[in-house]
């Protein structure tokens, strides 16, 4: 695909979750993942990386903590609405320009409007890294290496069995594959995996990289 190709593209997928977080937004706010919530108070407290926050259900819920995330979507409706939210908590946030290269934000939250499709993660910068109801593998690589020695990162989205009930993505090549994100990260240490189809399929993942002890990885 040419690049303007891709561009036109992106814009094409952007416009259409601003259609979706805008919809939404007028009913009720949609709650955290039972999996990020459950584990709150184990998460670690450094900066943290929302991917695909859409409107922001995880990054309000780690800012309330007065943790600093990085909240990161191609969707602009989806960022003002987190925006608009985040004044309502009387949550700090920083709008910053749109980038496809990414720092980690120290205080607050940082808003940044990106391409997930081009955008560059920095090394070694999150303690902490959600990916919640997104799948880009090109990003696997670069998300284990975005992780700050001993940072965690949790994992969760559709599966192949969500082709069995309504709702979520029916395209295959935004499903996972049975046990494909058990192995989708090799350079970090596995913590917990699950898949269910219990009216939805889905694999949920928390895995950690390493700390470095004298030079080796513990």
């Amino acid at each position: 695909m040419a690049a303007n190709d891709s561009s036109r593209g992106s814009s094409v997928k952007a416009s259409g979750w601003d259609a979706r977080h805008l919809a939404a937004a007028q009913r009720s706010v949609v709650e955290p993942a039972s999996f990020v919530l459950e584990l709150l108070p184990l998460l670690p407290r450094g900066p943290a990386l929302d991917l695909a926050c859409g409107t922001g259900r995880h990054t309000l819920l780690l800012a309330a903590r007065q943790q600093p995330v990085t909240a990161v979507d191609n969707s602009s409706a989806g960022l003002n609405i987190l925006e608009q939210r985040a004044l309502v908590f009387g949550l700090k946030t920083n709008r910053l320009p749109n980038s496809l290269a990414l720092a980690p934000s120290h205080e607050g939250i940082a808003l940044i409007e990106a391409d997930l499709e081009r955008v560059v993660l920095p090394v070694a910068a999150y303690a902490l890294i959600l990916c919640v109801q997104y799948l880009q593998r090109s990003l696997f690589g670069q998300i284990g290496r975005a992780l700050a020695p001993g940072g965690m990162l949790l994992f969760e989205t559709y599966t192949l069995a969500q082709l069995e009930f309504p709702g979520g993505p029916k395209n295959s090549e935004h499903l996972l594959g049975h046990g494909e994100l058990r192995t989708a990260f090799p350079s970090l240490r596995l913590l917990f995996y699950r898949e269910l189809r219990a009216g939805k399929g889905i694999a949920s993942l928390i895995a950690q990289r390493p700390v470095e002890t004298s030079g080796r990885l513990s």
